[in-house]
């Protein structure tokens, strides 16, 4: 049997993770554009009733959740090269994600102040300011066992935690 060369490597399925206001979004497209990548905004897939919910200011529970999570898994698992934008706040909501085979997360780190202010510059997106506590308060921030996940300071300008994502998923994947 002859081997023609080194087997393609897949192309990365990244989810951009973290709390409304995070940057999740902004980040993530700029992210898809560098590289070459497309891009899905998973609150694009919420039912409307979900919606309805978040822009009354009541947060979801993990009845609402699930089946926004099945929609977004199916996503990611039919795509092989993407960015995907969503909150995945608790590890389980991550592990459904998981599902969708070989997937990295890049998780957006903010603090209270900042996500709020930059909810408030966005009047006419269904998560509102007043609802980023309750992010906070369903946050499980990822630790050293989930090795799929990369943290990244998203309190700096969009480019430079843009580079600081390009910079590790090329490290993580050994691109020159």
């Amino acid at each position: 049997m002859t081997v023609a060369g080194p087997l393609p490597q897949r192309r990365p399925r990244l989810v951009v993770m973290g709390v409304a206001g995070s940057g999740k979004t902004t980040v993530g497209r700029a992210l898809a554009t560098a590289l070459d990548l497309g891009f899905v905004d998973a609150d694009d897939l919420h039912p409307a009733a979900n919606v309805a919910l978040m822009a009354a200011g009541l947060p979801l529970d993990e009845a609402d959740r699930a089946p926004w999570l099945v929609a977004v898994t199916e996503v990611l698992a039919d795509d092989d090269g993407l960015v995907l934008a969503c909150s995945a706040l608790r590890r389980s909501h991550r592990d459904v994600l998981r599902g969708a085979g070989p997937v990295e997360f890049v998780f957006l780190d903010v603090d209270l102040a900042e996500a709020v202010a930059r909810a408030a510059n966005r009047p006419d997106h269904f998560m509102g300011p007043a609802m980023i506590p309750s992010q906070f308060a369903t946050l499980e921030r990822p630790d050293a066992t989930e090795d799929d996940v990369m943290t990244v300071d998203a309190s700096r300008p969009e480019p430079e935690v843009v580079a600081a994502i390009v910079q590790l998923v090329s490290r993580r994947r050994g691109w020159p």
